[in-house]
């Protein structure tokens, strides 16, 4: 890859330090990225690595320490001098616009010199060009978080930039989707373009990056060279040891919780995906997987087994053998049905609220007679999640919006853990966690699964599903699969169903997951 001399490195980060009231999130940080080189951010949930990216990308101001671009010091006082230094960033938590379309939210970031007509062709043609399919036209309200993945990448590529930051890129992309980003990005840095690559992936980095900075604690405490190292020593320089090994013991599940009966559904918006025949059964004691390509009929989906989609015809869904296709989230909390969306702000938790006052979203707990809250009791609900599933926060009433986004994932996913039910049903886990934490939060789910709880889990991690899961399922253009053991599927198989063809001849079926 083409580089300048370490002398004069494409950026250069020195002491930089970023307090907030609750923590340091940056503690005296160093760092050089050459052009041309991948180089990957390591931590655990909570080390540093968003707040660093963005003080690099202008959004947030360092408190003490200087950016060097090309040698010269500069400062970076928000996001459009960063791009137009030629720096561009694609965030964990998504910054677009709900009520815009994806052509219109790209066309923010590229200034006046465009029209709209020209952004939307260059979107079409990148997307084209990097296998990274999207509507200009489509409302970003109707996108999954796989597709809002896709536009925030395609509006980085479209700036052209010198340095690109890509902060959990891959958290929700699909095998075949990550490769295809992969040859785009080896395709950048072998044109100059330096990459900062923040992933809790580690067969991903290695596979990817040549430089490594490990941050723990907001400070620097390792360099490496990823491609050198294994993904037990990338962990071990991480989080100070290896995830334990996960037991997924065979055990014999009881009864039907979730039945599910020729689910169909028109599509609300006209981005949707009709639902049509579904039919899976999750019975008590066991995990049941639901792999696929994001978009494709996941969301519809888990509306109407949540409850915030009541069209469904009573008996086409049932928990705990009671018909509840008509009845709400809340009725069906009350069944024992308790849900984690992929959405954390908004959907699964209130940005503005503390930990203790979201807890009351899902738990009851805390409600007395006649709807009084007792308030006293939020906080050590809230402290004992925290403590059990490791969440770095400022507290039980820290701010939901103030937690990395593994951080607060680690405390939905544990408030809903904690509330013992009899079917938990989760999209997306460990989207975003570091490795301990998904290692932790896959755990649960298998003690849960133990314990005599129905889970079902919705995920584009295939090593996740299959980690976790009993039986799984394919979920292509509003259509299920039908279930397959975990020891009798393979990855391969699972890609090829992606395709929808799981009736398809096999090299039928390979040749359009080839597409996917």
């Amino acid at each position: 890859m083409a580089q300048l001399g370490m002398s004069t490195p494409r950026l250069q980060l020195e002491g930089i330090t970023k307090r907030y009231p609750a923590v340091v999130a940056n503690d005296g940080v160093s760092l050089r990225v050459a052009a041309g080189q991948v180089h990957a951010v390591l931590g655990e949930n909570g080390a540093g690595k968003s707040t660093l990216m963005k003080i690099i990308y202008g959004s947030v101001k360092q408190d003490a320490g200087r950016v060097l671009w090309n040698g010269q010091p500069v400062q970076v006082r928000n996001p459009q001098e960063a791009r137009a230094l030629g720096i561009s960033m694609v965030f964990q938590h998504f910054s677009l616009f709900d009520t815009l379309t994806v052509a219109e939210n790209v066309w923010l970031g590229l200034g006046k010199r465009l029209t709209l007509a020209q952004v939307s062709q260059r979107i079409t043609a990148k997307a084209a060009e990097y296998g990274l399919d999207i509507d200009p036209s489509r409302p970003v309200h109707t996108l999954s978080v796989g597709q809002m993945q896709r536009v925030e990448i395609i509006r980085a590529l479209l700036t052209d930039p010198k340095l690109l930051i890509l902060d959990e890129p891959t958290s929700v992309l699909t095998p075949q989707a990550v490769e295809k980003l992969f040859v785009v990005l080896r395709t950048l840095a072998a044109q100059g373009c330096s990459i900062l690559y923040i992933s809790h992936k580690l067969h991903e980095i290695r596979a990817l990056c040549d430089a490594c900075t490990v941050l723990r604690g907001g400070k620097v405490t390792g360099e490496c060279d990823p491609r050198q190292e294994s993904n037990a020593s990338l962990s071990r320089l991480m989080i100070g040891a290896e995830p334990p090994a996960l037991e997924h013991r065979a055990r014999t599940p009881g009864e039907a919780v979730l039945q599910v009966d020729s689910l169909t559904l028109p599509r609300e918006s006209p981005f949707g995906i009709d639902l049509a025949d579904v039919s899976l059964q999750v019975r008590a004691g066991e995990v049941v997987g639901i792999a696929g390509v994001s978009g494709n009929g996941q969301g519809e989906l888990l509306y109407a087994l949540s409850g915030e989609d009541r069209r469904a015809e009573p008996a086409m869904v049932r928990v705990a053998a009671t018909p509840a296709g008509r009845l709400g989230p809340g009725r069906r909390r009350a069944l024992g049905l308790h849900f984690v969306p992929e959405e954390r702000l908004g959907r699964g938790a209130v940005p503005s609220l503390g930990l203790a006052h979201n807890l009351m979203l899902t738990r009851r707990e805390a409600f007395g007679w006649g709807g009084w809250i007792r308030v006293g009791v939020l906080p050590a609900q809230a402290e004992r999640i925290i403590k059990l599933f490791n969440v770095r926060a400022g507290g039980p009433n820290a701010p939901a919006r103030s937690l990395s986004g593994g951080n607060l994932q680690k405390f939905i996913v544990g408030r809903e853990i904690d509330a013992n039910p009899k079917l938990l049903i989760i999209s997306q886990p460990t989207w975003g966690v570091d490795v301990g934490a998904a290692a932790q939060i896959r755990g649960e789910i298998l003690r849960l699964r133990d314990a005599g709880c129905a889970v079902l889990v919705v995920s584009e991690e295939l090593d996740e599903l299959f980690e976790v899961s009993d039986r799984l399922h394919v979920i292509a253009k509003g259509k299920l699969s039908p279930s397959i053991a975990r020891a009798q599927a393979t990855v391969e198989q699972i890609g090829e169903w992606m395709s929808g063809l799981w009736d398809a001849p096999h090299e039928l079926a390979a040749q359009e997951a080839a597409r996917v």
